[in-house]
């Protein structure tokens, strides 16, 4: 009991200390003059110390959470910095790759330049004899397709030339001269336009509107003119005089463009030979104009 009590005085002694009241004085050395004085207590000190402890520590957790200052710490780094890192890794891993194919590419390149080019393993090459002597019979999906694509392509020209005729069918052509037609169109015969003959010096006229495409001489053929129309449309006039027009002209329908005339080998007198082109396919001038 005895001993209880002497640990509860010994308790209540200490807690008065705590609360003792000191004073703190600032004096001037010189006049001993009070200037600033504070009244405290050990319990105000531990509790100002604690708080102030406290403030620090919160102080420097924000500064670190929420700044770029973390950065500056060493072992600390952000999430984009370790991407940025990591970007930057496999980069120069493949600068690398690249540098490192430069040079190979650079040794080949001096080797064959010096005729010292480098051994090859060819234990792995397969010979492409070997390649083409295996059979290799075509699947039923294949065969399938093959006889599709050759029934199609059967009739495609007939179809395409079809298509031709119908764009030309609403056309209204100027006759490019007015004679008599001495040899007619035949495609078996590679023949592909009609041969007209007509009095000299006579104007040879534009079908249709048009852009001049090509104006030249060639030894076979003459002076030969040909003009680019709508509907991947193309006239060719063979064997003239002289050319009015020139390459890339606008000319209109009806409009003279050049003489007629007997120039090239294959001419065996004054005459225009005139060809009709439609999207790449040769059509018989004599079915639509009347010369």
């Amino acid at each position: 009991m005895a001993k209880r009590t002497e640990k509860k005085e010994a308790k209540q002694e200490w807690l008065d200390r705590l609360k003792n009241k000191y004073r703190l004085v600032v004096l001037n050395d010189d006049t001993f003059e009070e200037k600033v004085s504070f009244r405290l207590s050990r319990l105000n000190v531990f509790v100002a110390t604690g708080l102030s402890v406290i403030t620090l520590i919160g102080f420097t957790i924000i500064l670190i959470a929420f700044t770029p200052l973390r950065e500056y710490i060493p072992g600390y780094s952000s999430t984009a910095l370790r991407r940025q890192a990591l970007e930057n890794a496999v980069m120069v891993d493949s600068l690398r790759r690249v540098i490192a194919n430069q040079e190979r590419y650079v040794d080949i390149i001096n080797g064959v330049v010096s005729g010292n080019l480098p051994e090859y393993d060819t234990s792995q090459v397969v010979d492409a004899s070997e390649i083409d002597s295996i059979e290799r019979p075509p699947s039923r999906e294949d065969t399938a397709l093959r006889v599709l694509v050759e029934q199609e392509e059967r009739y495609n020209l007939f179809e395409e030339e079809q298509n031709a005729k119908g764009g030309l069918a609403n056309l209204t052509f100027f006759p490019p001269i007015k004679g008599l037609v001495s040899g007619q169109f035949n495609a078996s015969t590679d023949h592909y336009g009609v041969d007209i003959v007509a009095a000299e010096n006579e104007p040879i006229l534009a079908v249709l509107e048009g852009t001049v495409l090509i104006a030249t001489w060639s030894s076979e053929e003459g002076y030969v003119l040909v003009l680019q129309h709508d509907q991947g449309l193309i006239s060719v006039y063979k064997h003239n005089s002289v050319l009015l027009k020139s390459q890339g002209e606008l000319v209109q329908a009806g409009e003279a463009i050049a003489i007629i005339g007997n120039s090239g080998h294959l001419s065996t007198g004054p005459h225009l030979h005139f060809e009709l082109w439609v999207s790449g396919i040769s059509v018989d001038p004599e079915s639509y104009i009347v010369f």
